[in-house]
């Protein structure tokens, strides 16, 4: 029961990371204006005329859209189930810990992460979308993702890797490292809304190598979305560095994590990892560009989160299998 709870919860945290990539990118965040309900409804958003209109009488100034909270109100539902769920693994961890021999502090570090999580998705609506919030949170959903797969891997009964393959560990990690850094950086794009400010490849804003670029004000975080620190609105230059950075970025991940893929493809009972890790990580680059080309399709750009969540997990996935070391 313990490992189905789990397994559960992991695959739930990856359709949330889909399903609110989905409602960003479909400008639905602030579909409801108050929180955890949504225009005061716990359950079901104004859809009827009277309701409708006592909404806009109780938040004047917003406009009330019922597709988009619907849309926004769906996403908290699968939070908060995924918030039961993992407070009921907590709860079978430490109860059952004698028979699980396994420590429930994890579970219990993954539900303090989930609160924490939910107090930046309240921020997120009520701070409107200020892009520190928005970025942290895209990055908590991604951390849960990547500690209940952890968990779940100790729930299964996994070879332990070789003294050479057992090598890799450090550089494995720095790769998850590059990976998550690389999310926050795509994050950000997202959170200001930057992911068009160079529309060519695989130069940006009319064949340039090196646009006019703002990295003082692009990178405030202490800030309003589509504003500077000091209130005025952000400039195109503000933008495209933001969108630079992130495709610099981009370069580095693909040459770190392909070089850690050909290490364990020459590493045995680890080709498949290696091989699934190239894959991802060319697909991956290949949607980033996708989305510049095509001019951010919705299907492309949640598909790049996805791959991103799926990144994450498979990282994780190595780490824990090149950390259980075999004997001398």
């Amino acid at each position: 029961m313990f490992r189905n709870l789990v397994f559960a919860a992991v695959g739930l945290a990856f359709v949330i990371i889909m399903v609110g990539a989905y409602v960003r990118l479909q400008g639905a965040g602030l579909g409801c204006p108050d929180w955890p309900g949504c225009y005061g409804h716990l359950v079901g958003v104004p859809e009827h005329a009277d309701d409708v209109a006592r909404a806009a009488q109780a938040f004047p100034g917003r406009a009330v859209e019922s597709h988009k909270a619907w849309k926004e109100m769906f996403h908290r539902y699968l939070a908060g189930t995924l918030g039961a769920l993992i407070a009921a693994i907590m709860v079978v961890a430490w109860l059952k810990r004698q028979s699980l021999r396994q420590s429930p502090l994890l579970a219990t570090a993954i539900v303090a992460l989930v609160a924490v999580q939910a107090t930046l998705g309240m921020w997120t609506v009520t701070l409107l979308l200020k892009p520190a919030i928005v970025t942290l949170h895209l990055l908590g959903g991604m951390a849960t993702l990547a500690m209940l797969t952890w968990l779940a891997l100790r729930q299964l009964t996994l070879p332990p890797a070789s003294d050479p393959a057992h090598r890799l560990l450090p550089w494995a990690a720095i790769g998850l490292t590059i990976v998550a850094w690389q999310i926050a950086l795509g994050g950000w794009v997202s959170a200001n809304y930057a992911a068009l400010a160079c529309l060519d490849f695989p130069t940006c804003r009319g064949g340039a190598w090196m646009p006019d670029m703002d990295f003082a004000h692009g990178f405030q975080f202490a800030r309003e979305l589509g504003m500077t620190a000091a209130g005025a609105p952000l400039g195109i230059e503000a933008l495209t560095a933001i969108h630079w950075t992130h495709r610099l970025g981009a370069l580095v991940t693909l040459i770190y994590v392909s070089a850690l893929a050909l290490a364990l493809l020459r590493r045995p009972g680890f080709v498949k990892h290696g091989m699934a890790l190239a894959l991802l990580v060319a697909l991956q680059v290949g949607l980033g560009i996708a989305n510049v080309m095509a001019g951010l399709p919705l299907a492309v750009a949640v598909a790049h989160n996805g791959v991103a969540a799926i990144l994450i997990a498979l990282l994780t996935v190595i780490n824990f299998a090149l950390s259980r070391r075999a004997p001398a």
